[in-house]
């Protein structure tokens, strides 16, 4: 219900959405960046509701409490463990597995301030479940949101990152200052 309000704010604000998603594409590890704002949680969910992409994102179990908890399930949000006894990324693979279907968005950056590096729990989610990365964004200085071709990675970052930083050349994030290109490397 209130993603309906999502895309009507999306909408009105002159957003346009430019890259869609293959059919074909069932599990993926979807990229959030450049992640620089709250906002990017609306747009992000008004881009999936306009698309009818059910796309699921990780928050701490511990929100799920009423009523966050409401508003968190009803949007996608998947509860994990963050404690040092078990991955996040073993968890991730463990849920691809368990599904033919699952989308799941990571802001790649791990936070909405600058890096110098990416966090590398995407990456080896999707390398350990073998699914594609679908390169997600919002371009707040053109207003378009979309996606970019899968990529399929090979385990090699010096072969698999050049693909990102190319792909997110150019996109600009809300607080642009805190988006780098050249953080587009793995720790």
């Amino acid at each position: 219900m209130i993603t309906k309000f999502f895309v009507l704010w999306f909408k009105l604000k002159g957003w346009k959405i430019d890259g869609l998603v293959s059919p074909d594409i069932k599990k993926a590890v979807v990229i959030a960046a450049p992640h620089t704002s709250n906002w990017d949680f609306v747009y992000s969910l008004a881009v999936f509701r306009m698309l009818g992409m059910k796309v699921n994102y990780l928050a701490k179990k511990e929100l799920f409490r009423f009523p966050l908890s409401i508003l968190l399930k009803n949007t996608g949000g998947m509860p994990v463990e963050r404690s040092k006894k078990q991955s996040l990324t073993d968890q991730i693979i463990k849920k691809f597995n368990q599904t033919d279907n699952l989308f799941v968005a990571i802001p790649a950056e791990g936070t909405r301030k600058l890096v110098q590096k990416w966090k590398s729990g995407f990456y080896f989610a999707a390398l350990g479940a073998n699914v594609p990365v679908l390169p997600g964004y919002l371009d707040y200085k053109n207003k378009l949101a979309g996606f970019g071709e899968p990529i399929y990675l090979t385990g090699n970052k010096e072969i698999d990152m050049p693909k990102f930083k190319a792909f997110y050349q150019g996109k600009t994030g809300k607080n642009a200052s805190f988006f780098n290109i050249e953080c587009i490397t793995l720790e």
